[in-house]
């Protein structure tokens, strides 16, 4: 099978679909084209992907030209032109908060795979996690630098010193991004509270973390409580394949201390937060009813050598299906089929689905 692999256009994206070592493991028994420079920001030069096996094209025409297409992030509306019928198409998609992608895939007739809903009987999501993760982490320490006074924050240090007490992080969700954001706020010594509406994961967050960190059910009363005294609310709230419900309105927010900080790492599946609307890394930020937002979608995108080979740790396996065996390779694995969004001009996942309730054109 011929795969390519296009150079991201997302403002300051520079992950890639597949590493060198990825390369060498597919050009075993595949052919696979990289667009030039597309791996650089990652740390991976052309010369890396040649010596795999790979073979560098000078434009995105002929990496997107193939019969499996291999991104990190969702096409922009510049690469719509680049969708074909039948063609593979395996990256993140977040088509819930994607109404003109959604439309053109289907128009395209582009067999579109999301990573983000490929899911194991278990519930867990294999492809979404290593980013959850860095996305967690940074999370913390992107809202403790704009917590700074020179940031537009309210001057807050959320490790405290002796004598002033700590910063105050409130983190809506307990899944893997709260999880690994609620590790790196106690590492620094913050007072971190989260939020959950599942009081199984409540009780696994308690034997996590001990009294380290306080654990509520999630209640508009106490998310009212605890948001209104945040210095930094992490957003963290996820339902597979459908957009983030609304959990703090435009009014709580106003209730928030000015220069506290907002991240809702749940922008790309439309946020959690009302007040919250997509940035950039190129322009991270904005004051709304006082308050610090951050809502830049691709926050992985800021550690691209990390996220990079984290990412394809995971993929990889199943890009080794999709290319051996094409869209037969759905059907031998029941995790790779979830991740089916849209097949063939229809949308194909029941989350999408109701999202759009099948009037998209």
């Amino acid at each position: 099978m011929e795969i390519g692999v296009p150079k991201e256009t997302k403002d300051q994206e520079f992950r890639v679909g597949l590493t060198p070592h990825s390369v060498q493991a597919l050009s075993k028994n595949h052919a696979v084209f990289v667009e030039t420079n597309a791996g650089i920001g990652s740390g991976f030069t052309d010369e890396a992907y040649q010596k795999a096996g790979a073979k560098i094209v000078t434009n995105a025409v002929d990496a997107w030209n193939k019969e499996l297409v291999v991104k990190v992030k969702e096409p922009l509306a510049t690469e719509y032109q680049y969708l074909q019928s039948e063609q593979l198409l395996f990256t993140y998609l977040h088509l819930a908060a994607e109404r003109d992608l959604t439309k053109a895939l289907i128009e395209a007739g582009t067999i579109a795979i999301a990573y983000e809903t490929v899911e194991l009987s278990n519930g867990k999501l294999p492809l979404l996690t290593p980013m959850s993760v860095i996305a967690g982490r940074l999370s913390v320490q992107f809202g403790a630098r704009y917590l700074e006074k020179q940031q537009g924050g309210r001057g807050v240090l959320l490790g405290g010193v002796p004598g002033v007490p700590p910063g105050n992080v409130v983190i809506l969700g307990g899944g893997v991004v709260g999880t690994e954001a609620a590790k790196i706020a106690v590492g620094m010594g913050a007072r971190v509270q989260i939020v959950d509406i599942n009081v199984d994961r409540l009780s696994y967050l308690e034997n996590l973390f001990g009294s380290r960190v306080e654990l509520l059910y999630s209640s508009p009363g106490h998310i009212e409580a605890v948001v209104s005294n945040a210095d930094l609310l992490i957003g963290a709230v996820l339902v597979v394949g459908k957009k983030a419900p609304t959990l703090v309105s435009r009014s709580l927010v106003a209730q928030m201390r000015p220069g506290s900080v907002i991240v809702d790492v749940a922008v790309d599946q439309g946020g959690c937060i009302e007040t919250l609307r997509p940035t950039s890394h190129s322009q991270p930020t904005y004051i709304a009813e006082g308050v610090v937002h951050f809502g830049v979608p691709n926050i992985p995108g800021a550690v691209p050598w990390t996220a990079t080979q984290a990412l394809n740790n995971s993929t990889l396996p199943y890009i080794l299906q999709l290319a051996n065996h094409g869209l037969s390779a759905l059907e031998m694995d029941e995790a790779l089929a979830k991740g089916l969004n849209i097949k063939r001009g229809h949308i194909i996942h029941p989350a999408v689905q109701e999202v759009f309730n099948n009037d998209i054109l």
